[in-house]
């Protein structure tokens, strides 16, 4: 059983920074069935997700949207845009995530 990794704001099954730079980073997460990343922005970075395994759900607002990616399957969500990501399916999700270019920051917004 691999244990649960706590980020600032919520808690995921695991976290494994790939590279991290300056004003860039790469991270491969690990959610488990239900387990998701709240409602945040971010102030200057572009997020990056690319799926490996399982379903990630992509909301946004502002536009409002909802995705399902699967295998393979990429996503974009530029700075200043809140967003939620989440596993709806019933195995682990794994994804790649590479943010930039600029400085990190969790901002984080409350569910509408």
């Amino acid at each position: 059983m691999v244990a649960k990794e706590r980020q600032t704001n919520y808690t995921v099954k695991n976290v494994e920074t790939v590279a991290a730079g300056m004003d860039v980073q790469a991270r491969l997460f690990t959610l488990a069935p239900g387990e998701v990343i709240p409602w945040h922005s971010h102030s200057e970075i572009a997020d990056h997700f690319f799926v490996l395994e399982g379903e990630l759900t992509v909301e946004t607002r502002a536009p409002d949207d909802c995705r399902a990616l699967g295998i393979g399957e990429r996503y974009q969500i530029n700075a200043g845009h809140a967003h939620q990501t989440s596993n709806r399916g019933t195995r682990d999700c794994r994804f790649l995530i590479v943010q930039g270019v600029g400085r990190y920051d969790f901002l984080k917004i409350q569910p509408s």
